[in-house]
């Protein structure tokens, strides 16, 4: 269920490629020939620049047509003429870290003729097997079917000698995993998960309304601009629920996921039975990772798979239901000292976040505004169809502050992390406060996922 169908030629270790985009058949893919960047749709689609301050923030007035045509007025021709498909336009700094099966380098790397910072995922096609030059070009092909600005865009995508290089934008303060890992062990304030969260849910909007799921949803696909806009990324795993002009209620495709995903799966996907699953398994993803962001730890990290599966069947759970790594109980301090606009205020001199009733919090379960258990405890619902979808949630009572706020709220609230700059990328470091947490581009490994 991609986006691409394949006829592979055991004899010849070729692939016929077919587009579910259009009609049109895709030239061969053999070794490290790549002439799939040849597709009518790739070439012929244009790709458009998107300007993230002019998004609609009402999601509940946009129509599907009307968004698609609001990017379309201003379409990228000249920003892909600005990024060359040439390798010498590019100087390759830090490396990020590994992707798709560790056969993809991502580095930092600066754009020479602009000066700009960019990303580059560098492919080496010979260790490529048939199915993974077939997920690349499927990669290649979302890229160009989905255009929202709340999903992260590409630049350009050529072949170098054996390597496929797919040029992105860079996001200055990194994704949210590596966050949690440098600056925000013990958990983000509630408005920032919020401002982060509004920005995911209108891009998870946008992919299920044309009608494919993610299944991928967690934090080191969330990345964050140096502006402070939002990105989902992760779409080498995007499933397809329209086949032949028809959208499916469900699908049955369940790819082989390495261990280290499976706590963010939802139970009918770590079931793999004749039930299926639909969009609803990414709100469930959704939830675990609220929860992540919340708390600092990933739920059910420790668990064998198993015990993983029979927990999350037990029934809907909530925010302190979920079993953590162990650790001590602390209490969550806020990140900002300002009001947070979802139900709960902060005492400046103590830190300590109390309720609208001026009542101080005494425990764990009293840290979290009633907003947020809701929010999380809707996400986690057992059952799939009692989950809402990405549209019901954007109007959840949780986001009702963030609506209102600029964009540089964001920014605060990401103190005191700072967005990497050149010179920092250069030495491979990451820029931290005097006092604050030191790490390093190469301790993020496996963070950064473009």
């Amino acid at each position: 269920m991609t986006l691409v169908g394949r006829r592979i030629d055991d004899q010849n270790k070729t692939i016929t490629v077919h587009c579910l985009l259009s009609s049109c058949e895709v030239p061969s893919i053999s070794g490290a020939s790549m002439p799939f960047l040849d597709c009518s749709c790739l070439s012929g689609t244009e790709v458009e620049s998107v300007d993230a301050g002019s998004q609609v923030d009402d999601i509940d007035r946009l129509h599907l047509n009307d968004e698609v045509s609001v990017h379309s007025k201003s379409p990228l021709r000249d920003a892909n003429m600005m990024y060359a498909t040439s390798a010498s336009h590019y100087e390759l700094l830090s490396e990020l870290g590994k992707s798709f099966c560790n056969l993809t380098t991502m580095n930092l790397a600066k754009h020479v003729p602009s000066g700009k910072m960019v990303v580059v995922k560098r492919t080496n096609m010979d260790t490529c097997t048939e199915e993974n030059l077939a997920s690349l070009q499927n990669e290649l092909l979302v890229w160009q079917f989905l255009r929202h600005p709340n999903i992260l865009p590409h630049r350009a995508a050529f072949a170098q000698g054996s390597e496929l290089w797919v040029i992105i934008g860079f996001t200055a303060y990194g994704s949210a995993s590596s966050l949690l890992k440098l600056y925000f062990t013990r958990g983000m304030s509630e408005s920032l998960i919020a401002h982060i969260f509004y920005g995911v849910l209108k891009a998870l909007d946008y992919i299920h309304r044309m009608g494919c799921i993610h299944r991928c949803v967690r934090p080191r696909h969330i990345l964050i601009s140096g502006e402070g806009h939002i990105y989902l990324t992760g779409l080498h795993g995007l499933c397809n629920m329209v086949t032949d002009g028809q959208r499916l209620k469900l699908v049955y495709d369940f790819p082989e996921y390495s261990a280290s995903v499976l706590p963010w799966l939802s139970p009918e996907v770590l079931q793999q039975d004749l039930h299926g699953y639909d969009a609803k398994s990414d709100i469930y993803s959704l939830g675990i990772t609220a929860c992540e962001l919340a708390k600092g730890q990933v739920p059910f990290q420790d668990m064998r798979p198993t015990q993983m599966l029979l927990q999350k069947l037990k029934g809907s759970l909530c925010l302190d239901d979920l079993s953590f790594p162990p650790k001590e109980l602390v209490m969550k301090n806020s990140r900002s000292g300002v009001d947070s606009g979802i139900g709960e205020s902060v005492d400046p001199c103590t830190m300590i976040r109390t309720n609208t009733k001026e009542q101080p919090q005494s425990s764990m379960t009293e840290t979290f505004s009633s907003a947020f258990h809701s929010f999380v405890e809707l996400c986690l619902q057992r059952e799939p169809r009692n989950r809402p979808s990405a549209s019901m949630l954007l109007a959840h009572p949780f986001f009702k502050r963030v609506k209102k706020q600029p964009r540089k709220t964001l920014i605060n609230l990401l103190q005191p992390a700072v967005p990497l700059s050149g010179s920092q990328a250069k030495a491979g470091t990451s820029q931290t406060p005097r006092d604050g947490p030191k790490g390093s581009l190469h301790e993020l490994d496996g963070d950064w996922e473009f």
